[in-house]
């Protein structure tokens, strides 16, 4: 499917200069990238941003950079709902499963699997539903592992009047 709309990501203060890196997913890997695997993490919704970057526990934010995006992307899996899922053959149990928790073990987690198919099968990413503490269904992210700033894959940050710093310096 195609996905056009706004999304949006918190990014640590560090990191905010290259708002369209997925270099820090990459580092160790997360729920839904393995280790080398650059993803961009967005949310359909700032308040869901912030529910992620905080991993639900937000009784206290360090600082964070909230950036919107403009997005026109192909190749997009919807597995926001049961029936999408069934139609992907995706189980939910798999989206949602321990993934730090297979990590320590030294299992590949469940998630990284479906990513597997899905990279296999041409996907550009997916939505999802938000597996942060305290998600509700209105909590909904896109994850991409092709992104760029051309079309089928486009991805822009918002950043009319150039606010963002342009490198690492910015910050000494």
């Amino acid at each position: 499917m195609r996905f056009k709309g706004e999304a949006f990501r918190a990014h640590d203060p560090n990191w905010s200069w290259t708002p369209l890196s997925g270099a820090g997913a990459a580092l160790k890997g997360r729920r839904f990238n393995w280790p080398g695997l650059e993803t961009l993490y967005l949310s359909l919704s700032f308040k869901t941003a912030f529910r992620e970057v905080s991993a639900g526990f937000a009784h206290r934010l360090t600082p964070y950079v909230l950036c919107s995006y403009d997005v026109d992307c192909e190749n997009i899996c919807d597995l926001r709902t049961e029936t999408l899922r069934t139609d992907n053959a995706v189980a939910q149990s798999d989206l949602a499963c321990a993934w730090g928790d297979a990590l320590i073990a030294g299992r590949e987690p469940a998630s990284w699997g479906v990513v597997r198919r899905l990279m296999a099968n041409g996907s550009a990413g997916m939505l999802v539903p938000s597996f942060a503490n305290g998600a509700t269904d209105d909590d909904q992210n896109l994850i991409l592992w092709r992104w760029g700033s051309v079309l089928p894959h486009k991805v822009t940050v918002y950043d009319p009047t150039g606010k963002l710093p342009r490198n690492q310096l910015s910050w000494s």
